[in-house]
């Protein structure tokens, strides 16, 4: 799991729900280095939403326990090529999603993805 930019978890559980803070495309490599990956907009978001994944399964969620994301884009104009992208992890599962046009992200990434996972605790 690659750490997180800004002073704050990057997943919490409250009771049933998991909720993850923004994902960006962000990857550690093999020296331990993070930063963005190359390749714009549809590389950052297949990380982000890669990087979601992993910060679910710390608290025993997946994507297919995602209800509701938050995705937050630099250019709008990406948003046709996020549609595709987002139906290879969402095909079966469709959360609700809000999209949101921002002037800029952390770390200049192009898309950052945020999401709640429905996703009750066993006994």
């Amino acid at each position: 799991m690659s750490p997180a930019v800004g002073p704050y978890s990057p997943v919490r559980r409250v009771g049933d729900w998991v909720i993850t803070s923004g994902q960006v495309g962000v990857a550690t490599d093999d020296a331990g280095t993070t930063a963005l990956v190359p390749g714009g907009t549809v590389a950052e978001l297949h990380q982000a939403l890669q990087n979601v994944a992993e910060v679910l399964a710390v608290e025993g969620a997946t994507l297919t326990d995602v209800v509701k994301t938050t995705l937050y884009l630099v250019d709008m104009g990406d948003f046709a090529a996020v549609n595709a992208v987002w139906m290879e992890y969402f095909a079966q599962n469709r959360p609700t999603r809000s999209a949101v046009a921002v002037a800029a992200l952390p770390i200049g990434a192009r898309v950052e993805v945020e999401a709640w996972a429905y996703a009750p605790v066993t006994v």
